[in-house]
């Protein structure tokens, strides 16, 4: 499977946003966007460009796929995927890539950043009802219940990651038990339950409709 295994914070740097790649690291004052806020490359100051229509769609899928860890087929399966669904295309794209099951750990605080909750799932740490799942991109439903697998190493790595981490906010479509290890899928995400409020959908949208 293909994965991005460069510099992190050259893509936040590229977007110009904060994607909390590196989880606490990005909220603390060694964040390279607060540190350098310019697109990584030679030369960049003497350089401003001024984007087009298509960059400024492009960049916003990019930085969409950048946040959720997806590459460009995957991305367009699940936009094909929200485009046949009813409703709002752009909005039921993003509730697709919030229920990655990468996304649910990593905001209900039981990883220190989404890749790390990536690599925790396919070390297979984690359990849906029950039964282990080594899949990050397994779509979580309404019911399922995230748990911890009963390993003595599994806990205490998960109890390293709790106390690290700090308080996470978990959003409301979900309950997480930070002392079990528990998290329960109580609804669909909806677009004002996004971490990311920011995104501009519709541009993904007009972009990957041509």
């Amino acid at each position: 499977m293909a994965r991005y295994h460069g510099n992190v914070c050259r893509l936040c740097r590229r977007e110009g946003h904060k994607l909390f790649l590196k989880g606490v690291r990005c909220e603390s004052e060694k964040c390279a966007v607060d540190r350098r806020n310019v697109p990584p490359g030679m030369n960049i100051r003497s350089r401003p460009r001024r984007l087009s229509d298509y960059g400024v769609h492009l960049r916003e899928k990019q930085k969409v796929k950048r946040i959720y860890g997806v590459m460009e087929r995957q991305f367009k399966r699940y936009f094909t995927m929200a485009d046949r669904m009813k409703g709002n295309t752009g909005e039921n794209l993003l509730q697709i890539l919030e229920r990655r099951l990468d996304n649910v750990v990593d905001a209900g605080g039981l990883s220190l950043s989404r890749p790390h909750a990536r690599q925790l799932i396919c070390h297979g740490h984690f359990a849906v009802n029950g039964r282990k799942v080594d899949i990050a991109s397994y779509m979580v439903r309404v019911g399922d219940v995230i748990t911890v697998r009963e390993h003595d190493k599994s806990k205490a790595l998960l109890k390293d990651i709790v106390e690290m981490a700090g308080d996470k906010e978990a959003p409301k479509w979900f309950e997480a038990d930070r002392a079990s290890a528990t998290i329960t899928i109580v609804a669909l995400p909806t677009r004002e339950e996004l971490r990311f409020q920011d995104i501009q959908e519709q541009f993904i949208v007009e972009l990957c409709s041509k």
